[in-house]
């Protein structure tokens, strides 16, 4: 068996070799394709988007259609612009993306995660921005499935008496 610890003076020396410093802490590459692009995937409900971004003049291109055009409401264009804003870098990256599956709110979730993660691999110093806004978490909320004997996943039928 090891050796027992006497004194305090031994155990603060025990952490010293085996505790974590700045030093270890896990460092962050960038992450860029041979055409100068970052890439990443993101999700949302049932949702995938997958992400590219460049440098570039800010234009975001969904499905190869201006974002004005695919996404109309401007909550949802807001929503996708929001990691760029909380990283001060609007107007910095071209993004280009695809995404398929679920609702327009779930789409343009899934591209704002995807946007998120693809920032950090292009300037990983911006992830303690982006995941202290809560950017970089993948929403896990999905729609419950439907119980047999319900309306709905809950709901119950009508009840009659007579």
């Amino acid at each position: 068996m090891a050796e027992s610890i006497q004194s305090l003076d031994q155990l603060s020396q025990l952490k010293g070799a085996v505790g974590t410093t700045a030093a270890d802490a896990p460092k962050y590459e960038k992450k860029i394709d041979k055409y100068g692009r970052a890439y990443a995937t993101g999700k949302r409900k049932d949702a995938v988007a997958r992400v590219w971004i460049k440098p570039g003049s800010g234009k975001v291109t969904v499905n190869t259609r201006d974002i004005e055009i695919y996404f109309a409401r401007p909550v949802l264009r807001m929503m996708i612009q929001q990691p760029l804003v909380a990283a001060a870098r609007a107007g910095q990256y071209d993004v280009i993306c695809t995404v398929a599956g679920g609702g327009l709110s779930g789409q343009a979730g899934a591209v704002r995660h995807g946007l998120s993660k693809a920032l950090t691999n292009f300037e990983p110093e911006l992830r303690s921005v982006l995941k202290k806004g809560g950017f970089l978490t993948r929403d896990s909320r999905v729609v419950e499935r439907k119980k047999y004997g319900k309306a709905k996943a809950r709901r119950s039928f009508q009840f009659s008496k007579r």
